[in-house]
């Protein structure tokens, strides 16, 4: 299957990283490449480009679709180590940062990754293969408590503890080892009202997906470490599709712009905020209506954007 990607917020992105020909970017989420493509594009021989994903699938996709340009670096590591990947590079800083936090179009649609509750396969769902946990591992071991948890915060899931119960019930007797066992247990679990808005194991599947793949804990450090590794003037775009990603990218931001947050009525600052830059997006940017048409899965994106000082 031919790993596609369809850019969301393509055309806002590269204006929001006014890109110098020159300078040197980083994706941090190569995935198809399709964000990958335009900043190539927009670089002369000077400049560079590194690209980061820790699917080794992803980075050798993009090495055929990116194949016209010499300047890029392909590095099979997870972008929350970026300051690691650039010393042993010897870059510094750089003159911009994107991230995509969306699952691609290839990873969704390929039935064997067990991202998908349309096709029967293994249940698994790691980005990365050479990690040890699994969907599978998730549904089968975690406590029920957990379980619910996770359902509710990363899926935002309203029948998360009837979910968590039933796994936890049918687990006694069976292993559930594939994608169609959950989806069936979550459909027997949610009633018929709960059914209306898209397809009923959708939010599960996101839930467990962010939990196997650890995308949310470390995402705030990430954004931080992300601008420390910026030139003076240098952009970071990130791109989010839940509430939780995008809460914690804005209060990197927030923080990073380093506003005093003393009490007015002190004579002068103790907090020590350190000024990293500004924010540029002060309400995210959000896809228009035609590219919703065009791409349903554009409908919950976010653009946030800050510069460093």
């Amino acid at each position: 299957m031919e790993f596609r990607h369809i850019p969301v917020l393509l055309e806002q992105t590269i204006e929001n990283m006014k890109i110098n020909p020159e300078g040197i970017y980083v994706d941090g989420t190569l995935g198809g490449a399709g964000h990958s493509f335009y900043i190539a594009k927009n670089l002369s021989e000077k400049g560079m480009l590194i690209g980061i994903d820790k699917d080794i699938e992803a980075i050798n996709a993009a090495k055929q679709k990116l194949k016209e340009f010499k300047n890029i670096k392909y590095i099979n590591d997870n972008h929350d180590n970026i300051k690691n990947i650039l010393l042993s590079l010897g870059i510094k800083q750089v003159d911009g940062i994107l991230l995509d936090l969306g699952v691609s179009s290839y990873q969704l649609d390929e039935y064997t990754r067990g991202f998908s509750y349309i096709q029967d396969a293994k249940l698994d769902m790691r980005m990365d293969k050479s990690q040890k946990i699994t969907a599978e591992y998730v549904v089968n071991n975690y406590k029920e408590e957990e379980l619910a948890r996770i359902l509710y915060e990363y899926g935002e899931e309203k029948f998360s503890r009837i979910i968590a119960k039933n796994i936890c019930e049918f687990r006694k007797k069976e292993k559930i080892d594939t994608t169609m066992k959950l989806v069936n247990i979550i459909e027997k679990s949610i009633p018929w009202y709960g059914k209306k808005q898209g397809h009923p194991a959708k939010k599960t599947f996101q839930a467990i997906r962010i939990e196997v793949n650890n995308e949310i804990e470390p995402l705030y450090n990430t954004i931080v470490d992300s601008i420390d590794c910026l030139k003076s003037g240098g952009r970071i775009c990130v791109i989010t599709f839940h509430s939780l990603e995008d809460r914690a990218v804005k209060r990197a931001f927030i923080n990073c712009e380093g506003k005093c947050t003393c009490p007015k009525d002190l004579p002068y600052c103790i907090c020590n905020k350190e000024e990293k830059g500004k924010i540029i997006t002060k309400k995210p940017i959000l896809p228009t209506d035609e590219e919703i048409t065009r791409n349903s899965r554009s409908k919950s994106a976010k653009l946030r954007v800050f510069e460093k000082r």
